[in-house]
């Protein structure tokens, strides 16, 4: 009868001791993951600091952005096409052109947009001729009616190339004040 009962005991104890094992090993997996979530979380929100920097120039100013530049043609005589995004309202706030200038902020070209551009964001308007270099490194920007020059450009040349940067909003703003300029908006 001692020995039965020291049986029961152990069975009792390696119950218990498995039950132990179990709730411990879910605990620890809980844990883990949690951890894990939190860490993935932190790394997720901090590989591009330049999106929340975006977000917040979009959501708190209203600018016009250059989003995209592709080029056609030849030396002297090139079209650009450029994307832009802009807080169109209407007349009363749009984007009134995108320009090329040179590095040094001198006016090479400015194209100039005769409406609003509210349903259709982002939009592409091509112009030219675009007088320049295959190898000059210009800067396409975008000017809104209402708050002058965005601060997201595309920055390269016809030979390597253009990519987005983003320039001081003040960078040769004087330009602004240069021919050619729009003389009203349709819509």
């Amino acid at each position: 009868m001692f020995n039965s009962c020291n049986l029961c005991y152990t069975r009792f104890n390696l119950n218990t001791l498995t039950l132990v094992k179990t709730v411990f090993m879910k605990i620890i997996l809980v844990l883990c993951a949690s951890v894990f979530t939190f860490i993935n979380a932190c790394q997720t929100s901090n590989t591009d600091p330049n999106l929340l920097n975006e977000e917040a120039v979009r959501a708190t100013e209203k600018l016009a952005q250059v989003v995209g530049v592709k080029v056609s043609g030849n030396a002297n005589n090139y079209t650009f096409s450029v994307g832009i995004s802009s807080p169109d309202i209407g007349c009363k706030q749009y984007a009134n052109w995108w320009e090329v200038i040179t590095e040094d902020g001198t006016l090479i070209y400015r194209r100039i947009l005769g409406h609003s551009h509210v349903n259709e964001q982002p939009f592409i308007r091509s112009g030219g001729a675009v007088k320049i270099k295959e190898d000059q490194t210009v800067i396409v920007r975008a000017h809104m009616n209402t708050t002058g020059y965005g601060t997201h450009v595309f920055i390269g040349s016809v030979k390597t190339g253009f990519k987005q940067q983003i320039i001081d909003k003040q960078f040769k703003s004087e330009t602004a004040k240069l021919q050619p300029l729009p003389n009203g908006c349709a819509f």
